[in-house]
């Protein structure tokens, strides 16, 4: 491993670790998706604590927390296994964020950041196969687990050579979701609502 790619494996889980729910939220005077919902700082909770606009937000921060490091260590020319590593980095700082106790979220949204890269061939898929999962079932880990396990397999269609880092975060996402998948099972994963459609039930 190349000292560049060391150097970039660590700015990747430092810029992983800064919570941008927990941020958001406390920016916006909303409650600490930490201690609401279901506990998770992540856009879905956000969204049922704050509603959209700050969903969004949150959304598009743990995107770029992910693509950032990736795309930039890409033009620094660090191979496609570094790539992979310092992926994994990235969603590692937001599943364990350092600056946050090490409690942070899913790593979904972070994970397709770093896959984005990539090419927008794979983001496109990867973003269908969330939004066709999500509005059939309106189970937000549903669609992260769904897309997740489909990921390696458009990579390998898309770029074969980012096969196998893309399937290391895929694991480790799926890891993530391991108490959902129970959920889903047993019937007891709550769908999702927003802050305003739960006001009406």
């Amino acid at each position: 491993m190349s000292i560049l790619a060391l150097i970039m494996i660590i700015l990747a889980y430092l810029l992983g670790s800064i919570s941008s729910a927990v941020l958001i939220c406390r920016m916006c005077q909303l409650p600490d998706p930490r201690q609401q919902g279901s506990k998770n700082p992540g856009a879905t909770n956000v969204l049922r604590v704050g509603g959209k606009a700050a969903a969004v937000g949150v959304l598009v921060s743990d995107i770029l927390k992910g693509m950032i490091p990736v795309w930039f260590s890409y033009y620094l020319g660090i191979e496609p296994l570094m790539l992979g590593f310092i992926g994994v980095a990235a969603c590692l700082g937001h599943i364990y964020p350092i600056f946050f106790h090490f409690k942070g979220g899913k790593g979904v949204a972070t994970a397709i950041g770093t896959m984005a890269p990539i090419g927008f061939d794979l983001t496109g898929m990867l973003m269908a196969t969330w939004l066709i999962t999500f509005f059939t079932t309106r189970y937000s880990s549903l669609a992260a687990i769904v897309t997740t396990l489909l990921a390696p397999f458009y990579t390998w269609l898309v770029k074969p050579q980012y096969t196998i880092p893309v399937a290391m975060l895929s694991c480790l996402i799926i890891f993530r979701h391991y108490a959902n998948i129970k959920r889903l099972i047993d019937g007891s994963e709550p769908k999702v609502k927003s802050k305003s459609q739960a006001k009406h039930h």
